[in-house]
């Protein structure tokens, strides 16, 4: 398959100062892409701003009005993570754009790595939180549902959980938004039972795993409940929140991931999306250590361009345990 990425350098112009989210995250990992042979592979886009109706697909007037009223002058935190400098809103629009500019590269055959900052999947309705001002991902797939889209996937391996995103489709039944997430952790949600709305019950899932978790945790937690599930809900497109902050090395994470579980996991997206016409995009959300997230993006986009992954090992007693309550909590929905 071909792989893409979308970028663009006045993402640095999100001032956060010394800060995990830094204005280089984004364009340190783009340096190494191009310091290797898979660069000459890549299709590089740049993104267009959002408008504010995009927005408003999702979040409120009044957090957009929020949002955009910090930026102005100094800037200002909106709450001990979150900064806001005064380029934030511009650069938070562009972040949305990425999005909604991957999404847009299927009709030019390729699966695309929008790296986009800042992030967006703790970013609720009302609420800005944990770096994000804006949930890209909920967005665009909002966007895909508006253009008769009947069903969308969202998977997100972040370490954290997805608060945002399953906020906005909890009562969304065109949408299975699955989670693998380390637990107990920031921000204290996505435990197993939470399962969506009324109308919408099995649409959400959650896989809260135990700290240490590792490359064979994750290729057993695809296995054993996201792929069956996401085949059976048969979406017609698959967007990843990938946040590569379940690294083994990443500073704000437990697990123990490496370059070859990244590259796994997204040789699995791969082959779901094969089955709804290829239609698969990854989002950067998380990621801090700068040479371990440029790690496993290239990881993950060498699995994507190459269609193979290394084999991974491990596993561990928690990690299975985790793997089989969320499939009995989840069986009351799905075959697993």
């Amino acid at each position: 398959m071909n792989p893409s990425i979308v970028w663009d350098e006045a993402y640095a112009e999100h001032d956060t100062g010394a800060h995990p989210e830094g204005a280089d995250r984004v364009s340190s990992l783009v340096e190494h892409l191009r310091g290797t042979d898979l660069w000459e592979r890549l299709v590089a886009a740049k993104p267009e701003p959002a408008t504010e109706d995009d927005i408003l697909l999702v979040h409120t007037r009044a957090h957009l009005a929020l949002v955009k009223k910090a930026a102005e002058g100094a800037g200002r935190w909106l709450d001990p993570d979150t900064h806001v400098s005064p380029r934030s809103y511009e650069i938070a629009l562009l972040s949305v754009g990425g999005a909604i500019k991957a999404v847009k590269l299927w009709d030019d055959g390729l699966v695309p790595f929008a790296l986009i900052r800042p992030p967006g999947h703790h970013a609720t309705p009302d609420r800005a939180m944990g770096f994000c001002l804006f949930n890209n991902v909920a967005i665009a797939a909002r966007r895909l549902l508006d253009a008769g889209c009947e069903r969308v996937a969202i998977l997100d391996w972040d370490v954290h959980h997805g608060n945002g995103t399953q906020a906005a489709f909890y009562d969304e039944p065109r949408v299975l938004f699955v989670s693998l997430h380390q637990w107990p952790h920031y921000p204290g949600s996505g435990f197993f039972n939470e399962c969506g709305g009324a109308g919408a019950e099995g649409r959400t899932v959650n896989l809260p795993l135990p700290a240490g978790c590792d490359d064979g945790d994750y290729a057993s937690a695809f296995e054993g409940v996201v792929e069956p599930i996401v085949d059976q809900f048969a979406p017609q497109a698959i967007l990843v929140s990938a946040g590569q902050d379940i690294h083994r090395d990443d500073p704000l994470g437990n697990m123990r991931v490496t370059e070859a579980g990244f590259a796994g996991m997204a040789l699995r997206c791969v082959r779901l999306a094969a089955r709804c016409d290829g239609k698969l995009a990854f989002v950067l959300e998380g990621g801090y250590d700068r040479e371990a997230t440029a790690g496993a993006v290239e990881a993950i986009l060498r699995a994507v361009a190459d269609e193979g992954a290394p084999a991974v090992m491990g596993g561990t007693d928690k990690g299975a345990a985790a793997i089989a309550r969320a499939r009995e909590v989840q069986s009351q929905y799905w075959d697993v």
